[in-house]
This record gives C-alpha cells, sequence and structure tokens, in this order.
C-alpha cells in the first residue's frame, strides 16, 4: 500500500510545523466527478504547511489539479487548471466535530477532497466567449439549425427590424 501524502503525525506537530509537498494521484483522493464532461487524469500538486494551534491542525498552502473538460457549448476538449492559491484549513482534534487520530496520525485527505469538489467548474467553459457549436443558433426554443455559407454570414437583428413596414 502506497503512503498517504496527506497523513501528518501530531506528535512531530508539537515540536515544530511540517511542510507537505508533492504529487498525489487523484486515485488517492478518491475523487469522483460525476459528470461526464470533467476527467481527472493527472495528479493534484500540493504544497502545504502544517502547524498545531490549540486543539487543532491550521493547514495553508496551495492546491493545483488539471481537469481534463468538455466545453459544454461547443463540445471542444481543454484542460481547466482548478488552482487553490491561498488554500486554508482548520482541523479540529477535539469535540464532536473531530478528525480521526489513529496511531497519532491524522488524515488531511478528506479536507482536501471536499475543498476541491467544491471547487469543480459546474458549466466548463473553453473561453468565456464560446459561441458554441459552428452552425447551431441558440433562440428560446434550444439550438436550431442555421445553414451558413462561408461567403455570406448572418445579417444583424437590426437588419431585419430595418425592414419592417410599420405605416
Amino acid at each position: 500500500m502506497a503512503e498517504n501524502p496527506f497523513q501528518v503525525n501530531v506528535r512531530h506537530l508539537e515540536v515544530r510545523s511540517r511542510r507537505l509537498e508533492g504529487t498525489a494521484p487523484v486515485e488517492s483522493l478518491e475523487l469522483e466527478t460525476r459528470d461526464p464532461l470533467l476527467q481527472l487524469k493527472e495528479p493534484l500538486e500540493f504544497n502545504l504547511l502544517v502547524e498545531q494551534v490549540g486543539a487543532g491542525l491550521l493547514v495553508r498552502g496551495k492546491l493545483r489539479l488539471p481537469i481534463h473538460c468538455e466545453c459544454v457549448r461547443c463540445l471542444k476538449p481543454f484542460v481547466h487548471f482548478l488552482e487553490l492559491g491561498d488554500w486554508v484549513c482548520h482541523v479540529p482534534l477535539e469535540g464532536e466535530e473531530s478528525a480521526p487520530v489513529v496511531g497519532d496520525l491524522v488524515d488531511l485527505t478528506p479536507y482536501v477532497r471536499e475543498d476541491i469538489v467544491l471547487a469543480f467548474p459546474q458549466h466548463p467553459l473553453c473561453e468565456s466567449e464560446c459561441n458554441g457549436l459552428p452552425g447551431l443558433h441558440a433562440s428560446d426554443e434550444g439550438a436550431q439549425s442555421v445553414e451558413q455559407t462561408p461567403a455570406k454570414a448572418p445579417g444583424s437583428i437590426w437588419d431585419q427590424l430595418d425592414k419592417l413596414k410599420l405605416s
């Protein structure tokens, strides 16, 4: 069994803080996107500082996870970098919601997983100005096919209004 990169020994933290850095395979985080437009193919990069503060742990640092996405408008594949640059997490060691301590070890994986899942893109776009699939025109009734020739682009809506005869 591979070593868990997010396990820290609380006895060692009584003496000094500990830096956790490296990569972790997404399988070790047990992340599920449950979205066919999001695929996790590359490891999570992390650089964290763990300190004991009172009856808990303070975890600060950076998390970076490449997510292979498919644009919801044009279906073009692209990579979105989920970056939590100033990530901070408090892990209680006492009380009702305390983290389990097993043999002086605390696993930070559930806390990392939770914040990553909350930061997943809900509506992945390849770019903010994406117009969708070529040859499709959005309307109130949904996407409808529009025949376009490369020589002539469709006119603006104002051109159509100018043709109206109101008198």
